[in-house]
């Protein structure tokens, strides 16, 4: 089994899908310019499939708008 690192984490992308998350914070964090708040602040995560998340890449980065409402990707 393969353990992922901080190191190997893309902050910007969802780490369910792999899509932009659109983090305004992240974007805030990089540019050092101040962001309007991010989608994610009014966001229902009930139905986010954060289960599927290993415990090495929780917190270290944003899951997108449609992964959060339980969208799968579309192909």
């Amino acid at each position: 089994m393969t353990t992922v690192t901080a190191a190997v984490i893309d902050a910007t992308r969802c780490p369910l899908c792999g899509e932009s998350n659109r983090c305004a914070m992240e974007i805030e964090r990089e540019t050092g310019q101040a962001q309007p708040p991010c989608w994610c602040m009014q966001v229902d995560f009930s139905n986010a499939p954060l289960a599927q998340l290993p415990e090495s890449m929780r917190g270290l980065a944003c899951i997108c708008a449609r992964c959060a409402a339980g969208t799968p990707p579309q192909d």
